[in-house]
């Protein structure tokens, strides 16, 4: 039996995060990973079965990864994906030896400003019919 894909919540209208899930599909030829907007009830049901709350704020600024029961967030989950790309981005695994705090504390930082520096959508993104199949309903 085939692992279970892990699942990628992005902020759907961050023109930097629908970027990322771009970015990410085209390297992940295995699948390894579904998609979904965080504003969308998929991403509501696929944090209650893993016992996570989404943030009550309507301007999520966090990626949420999903894997084996596990809810990462923050620069914990953008490495866990980086781990499953395909080489050089595992190496991105070197920066696990600093500290969350601080690796987190850079991840607010571009967080904070991402509408700023690269735009925000009106709505979530309608992906490409290829992409379809790898957002979760």
């Amino acid at each position: 039996m085939a692992p279970r894909p892990a699942t990628i919540l992005f902020d759907g209208t961050c023109n930097l995060c629908n970027g990322a899930v771009r970015f990410v599909a085209a390297r992940d030829r295995r699948a390894r990973f579904r998609f979904a907007a965080l504003q969308s009830d998929a991403a509501r049901r696929a944090c209650a079965a893993a016992g996570h709350a989404l943030p009550a704020s309507s301007d999520p600024d966090s990626v949420v990864v999903i894997a084996g029961g596990r809810v990462l967030e923050r620069s914990d989950a953008a490495l866990a994906v980086a781990a499953q790309l395909p080489f050089p981005w595992p190496m991105l695994g070197a920066f696990r030896i600093v500290p969350r705090r601080v690796r987190d504390a850079l991840y607010g930082f571009v967080a904070r400003r991402r509408f700023r520096w690269f735009g925000r959508r009106e709505s979530c993104m309608v992906p490409t019919p290829e992409l379809r199949a790898r957002f979760l309903d």
